[in-house]
């Protein structure tokens, strides 16, 4: 039993891995070819879906960032039924972060209440206060919320 769920777990990192793979790919504009590929090698759930999210991270503050999500969200998150992977990328020209969050279904992440979601953004903001030295609200507001379906 162990063997077969960790064979389970193990390919639903290598499809939300890759396809990390394939978006940073679409923001470079050369993703034809690798598409292409991966159609032939992983067979994504038709109901899996992509959390997007851009957050505001000034480049002083981003190992603060780091800190914060490690701290939060990631403890959280691996809890989850349903969760496939994260993937933190952070512009540097833009100063921004973008966070890639794959779940089963659309149906299992949007069941998490809002009150559980308020309570673990509450401890990111609190560790983000205290590691960038503010005083009050959110170090890093969202600046973009989206999903990305899997094709």
């Amino acid at each position: 039993m162990k063997t077969l769920r960790t064979k389970f777990f193990s390919e639903k990192i290598y499809s939300f891995l890759l396809l990390s793979v394939i978006f940073i790919s679409t923001i470079f504009g050369n993703v034809k070819n690798i598409q292409a590929e991966s159609l032939l090698k992983v067979n994504f759930p038709k109901e899996s879906i992509v959390e997007h999210l851009k957050l505001d991270v000034p480049k002083k503050f981003k190992n603060a960032w780091l800190k914060a999500e490690e701290g939060s969200w990631e403890p959280w998150l691996l809890k989850q039924d349903g969760f496939l992977g994260r993937q933190l990328f952070w512009d540097p020209k833009e100063e921004e972060a973008t966070l890639l969050i794959g779940w089963e279904s659309r149906a299992v992440w949007k069941s998490i209440s809002q009150t559980e979601i308020n309570f673990v953004q509450h401890d990111f903001e609190k560790i983000a206060r205290k590691e960038t030295g503010e005083r009050s609200g959110n170090p890093f507001p969202l600046i973009f919320e989206g999903e990305l379906n899997p094709e």
